[in-house]
């Protein structure tokens, strides 16, 4: 799709597009901002949000995945409109030029490169953050097995921004408070290698709960 979905049935269609075996696009679309603001959350240009969401999907969205069961997709993508809106009113938006390549999938960052980020939070890491697991564990599995660019965790849901690029930074940052700033960056001493130690008490096999059952 070239063209900016402008209708019921271009819209409908675009949300179909398949990024990967278990997501399509509509999943990335809901927007706060946009139901209560009435602010369109569609890209300019789809083709770009689409690659780029299929990278997303295909290279760290469906891995974690199959390794940790369901993953519910908190953000996503943001159109510029919604974007600039979110920031202009305190919503916890960066400037839309931050967010090239971020948030916002249908442009290019500042240097010429596609990426995409969703902010997602894994259900059965929730739970396990629920009883004192530290948010760490999953963010040292994620550093050590997957080509992301950078995480940013928080501290609601141990929920997380995970992003794809093209130029990857590896990067990990969260505002969680025994951990709050920077985890480890490139030239950081804790950067490469082995840190299973950490998420070495993690089962093999998740095993998914068939009831959730809410408490207080």
């Amino acid at each position: 799709m070239k063209k900016k979905p402008l209708s019921i049935r271009s819209l409908e269609e675009f949300g179909r597009a398949r990024l990967s075996q278990n997501f399509f696009m509509r999943d990335f679309l809901y927007s706060e901002i946009s139901a209560l603001y009435g602010i369109i959350n569609i890209p300019d240009n789809p083709e770009l949000a689409i690659k780029a969401g299929k990278k997303l999907c295909a290279e760290l969205l469906e891995p974690l995945r199959a390794r940790f069961g369901a993953v519910a997709i908190r953000s996503a993508y943001r159109s510029c409109a919604v974007n600039e809106f979110g920031n202009k009113n305190n919503f916890n938006c960066a400037r839309n030029e931050v967010n090239y390549g971020h948030h916002i999938w249908d442009r290019l960052d500042d240097d010429g490169h596609m990426g995409a980020t969703a902010c997602i939070v894994i259900p059965w890491f929730a739970d396990q953050y629920d009883k004192g697991a530290d948010w760490r564990s999953l963010a040292w599995w994620i550093h050590d097995n997957l080509p992301y660019s950078s995480l940013y965790f928080f501290p609601k849901l141990a929920a997380f921004n995970l992003q794809w690029h093209e130029k990857p930074l590896r990067r990990i940052d969260s505002y969680i408070a025994n951990g709050r700033g920077n985890l480890t960056r490139p030239g950081k001493d804790n950067h490469d290698g082995d840190h299973s130690r950490f998420y070495d008490w993690f089962p093999e096999q998740i095993q998914i709960a068939t009831e959730y059952h809410q408490h207080g």
